[in-house]
């Protein structure tokens, strides 16, 4: 178990990277009150990174305190299924929320600005925005009127595109497959013939396994190797164009954390920068050794064919100009957004892709 002194000191990196000060300390712990709190995560034990990152969110959270601020964590279907966090946290059945804002682009598409728009930033963009950009102050913005305030707690990279029983070659390979895609990416493959289904993380591999869904898509080569996805789906695909860089979240019932002493929503506020660095840090470890398991083991790895990636692209782009004729809430965030992102990839195509491209030719052999 690490102390409270060295938990800090290994935060210290990300706190400074955000510009975040160490949590003021009280004069007296026992000033502060014994707290108990209960998490709900989107995602079953098993996997261990996505719903991890909560328990590590709520490990810190006790070290910083000294204990007196308890956050219990349950997965999905124990207290609430995994789909219905957010009403959780906003009708105060439990205290706080942890997993991506986009499970609930149904109750308006804004929701999904904030995991991850399809075709738009990568993981240190996404978190560029959030905490330097200004996309962090508009996401609590637009929370007010769900009860709830959020803070950035871990993100995947970018993912997979997915397991497919067939080969995809063109455009009408998609034209009444049933996908499970949540979110916005599902509404663009629709355009193109697909059938998206919105399918809890705990219920794919049933799913895909009696043939109620032809494919699936969930996050990437570790959690992917855990759920048992290339068992019953040959062909894996890449990238994952709707999710290039994934951001969870801690969501806190507004009032509770309204209600909160300044000292604990410091806490909150470091631990989850803290759960935010080492999510990302753990798939980077542990995906490169799953997916040499599963190409071992016959997964067919395939980059979506470069037909289907343009028309992805120019129905994604169709489908945010209807909805920012729609949605006020839509129009404002994603016209921040992408002109964030734009901004971004002009200093990318200047040093970070140069330097990864001739990596990849050096360990090609040049």
């Amino acid at each position: 178990m690490i102390g409270r002194r060295g938990l800090v000191s290994g935060m210290a990196g990300t706190a400074a990277g955000i510009g975040m000060l160490a949590p003021p300390r009280p004069a007296r712990a026992q000033e502060l009150p014994e707290l108990h709190w209960r998490l709900v995560s989107n995602f079953p034990k098993s996997l261990d990174t996505i719903y991890g990152t909560a328990v590590e969110f709520a490990r810190a959270v006790g070290e910083l305190s000294e204990g007196r601020f308890r956050i219990d964590v349950f997965a999905a279907g124990e207290i609430v299924p995994g789909l219905q966090v957010l009403d959780a946290v906003q009708n105060g059945t439990v205290e706080m929320g942890h997993g991506p804002t986009y499970f609930y682009s149904g109750k308006d598409p804004t929701f999904t600005l904030f995991t991850g728009l399809p075709f738009g930033l990568n993981t240190r963009m996404q978190n560029a925005w959030m905490y330097q950009g200004g996309g962090g102050e508009l996401l609590n913005q637009f929370l007010e009127k769900y009860n709830a305030y959020a803070l950035p707690a871990g993100n995947s990279g970018c993912q997979m595109g997915g397991w497919f029983r067939k080969e995809l070659k063109t455009v009408e390979d998609l034209k009444g497959l049933k996908f499970r895609i949540p979110g916005m990416a599902g509404q663009i493959w629709q355009r193109l013939g697909a059938v998206p289904q919105q399918i809890s993380p705990g219920d794919i591999f049933p799913a895909l396994e009696k043939g109620t869904i032809d494919a699936a898509e969930f996050v990437g080569p570790y959690d992917d190797e855990k759920l048992s996805l290339y068992k019953v789906a040959k062909y894996y695909y890449y990238p994952g164009w709707w999710e290039g860089g994934a951001l969870a979240c801690t969501l806190v019932n507004l009032k509770n954390w309204q209600e909160l002493p300044e000292y604990y929503r410091s806490i909150i506020t470091y631990a989850s920068a803290y759960a935010n660095g080492w999510m990302t840090a753990k798939y980077d470890a542990v995906n490169p050794g799953a997916l040499k398991r599963l190409v071992a083991a016959g997964t067919v790895l395939r980059p979506f064919p470069q037909e289907i990636l343009v028309a992805s692209w120019v129905q994604a782009q169709q489908l945010y100009a209807e909805l920012r004729d729609q949605s006020e809430d839509f129009r404002r965030i994603y016209d921040h957004l992408v002109a964030f992102r734009d901004d971004q990839y002009l200093w990318w195509q200047v040093a970070e892709f140069g330097y990864d491209a001739f990596m990849v030719r050096q360990r090609r052999g040049g």
